[in-house]
């Protein structure tokens, strides 16, 4: 089991109007991803209300800020029980057995535009064998073929931009991947995390975007930055791309500072709390479609 201890601290100064803001911060609650404990702490005495969405596990925190400064800070204890698969045995699923709940993550979304990728996605990868190793071949050819580099997009850059400036942000270069999948009919999806594993070169702790992909029954990790450990993905967020999973929709005039963030795993190998490694294996924190939860 991975048993992650996650910080975070947002501080905001709010306009004489005040604000509203919705928040997606909470870890999630999955089949495989418990949060054991948390603590949500808030400078303003404000009402808040948090949903849950059904499907996704991911929670939503909603309030009405005053004018001043707004001071969040959230504090959890995730464990993770990783289901574990050969890469070799999981195939791509017909549209026509795809899950309901699945089919949307065919469609193209707001940042992942596969409907003008299909050209590429299908002279590149249509004449491969279907399955994990075509997903991963996906992977790898998106994190060859856009270099990693700090402020060279913005909340506007889709994955089409990408393609076309060969860098970006791991939010490019999941988006990218996203929208090569949809186009060859293979349901994908955004998450949102933090960047645990990543080299401290490239700045402090942040959150990370990571891919899902529909294989077999269920939703597997990749990460085609390549900058993170996926094993250590503790998951905040799940969307069609990065517009459903922000860490804060802001609706005010509101000015900000960078988001303080730390993770720390527990490694404890008599109580079985290992430190997350890089993994060959098919990764999944998702509970599956008619699989049981862990024991």
């Amino acid at each position: 089991m991975i048993r992650i201890e996650f910080q975070l601290e947002l501080h905001y100064e709010i306009d004489a109007q005040g604000a509203d803001f919705v928040f997606n911060v909470h870890a999630a609650q999955t089949p495989r991803q418990t949060v054991s404990g948390e603590q949500l702490s808030l400078s303003q005495p404000v009402a808040t209300l948090i949903h849950t969405d059904p499907f996704t596990g991911s929670r939503h925190l909603r309030l009405r800020a005053a004018p001043g400064p707004l001071h969040l800070s959230y504090a959890a204890t995730v464990d993770l029980v990783h289901h574990i698969a050969d890469p070799q045995q999981l195939p791509e699923v017909p549209v026509c057995r795809l899950p309901p709940e699945v089919i949307g993550y065919l469609y193209p979304s707001r940042y992942c535009q596969s409907d003008r990728l299909g050209r590429l996605a299908i002279g590149t990868f249509g004449g491969m064998r279907q399955g994990y190793a075509r997903v991963q071949a996906i992977r790898d050819w998106v994190q060859s073929h856009v270099t990693f580099l700090s402020n060279t997009s913005n909340a506007n850059t889709s994955a089409t931009d990408t393609l076309v400036d060969r860098a970006g942000v791991c939010r490019d270069f999941a988006h990218l991947m996203i929208a090569l999948c949809r186009a060859l009919s293979i349901p994908a999806r955004f998450v949102s995390g933090t960047d645990f594993g990543a080299d401290p070169a490239l700045g402090p702790p942040d959150f990370h975007a990571y891919v899902e992909v529909y294989l077999g029954d269920r939703w597997y990790l990749f990460d085609p930055s390549g900058t993170a450990i996926p094993m250590g993905l503790m998951r905040l967020g799940t969307g069609r791309d990065a517009a459903d999973v922000a860490f804060a929709t802001i609706f005010g005039s509101v000015r900000s500072e960078a988001p303080f963030i730390r993770t720390h795993a527990v490694v404890d190998p008599a109580r079985g709390l290992w430190l997350p490694q890089p993994d060959g294996r098919a990764l999944s924190t998702d509970g599956g479609f008619g699989a049981a939860p862990p024991t």
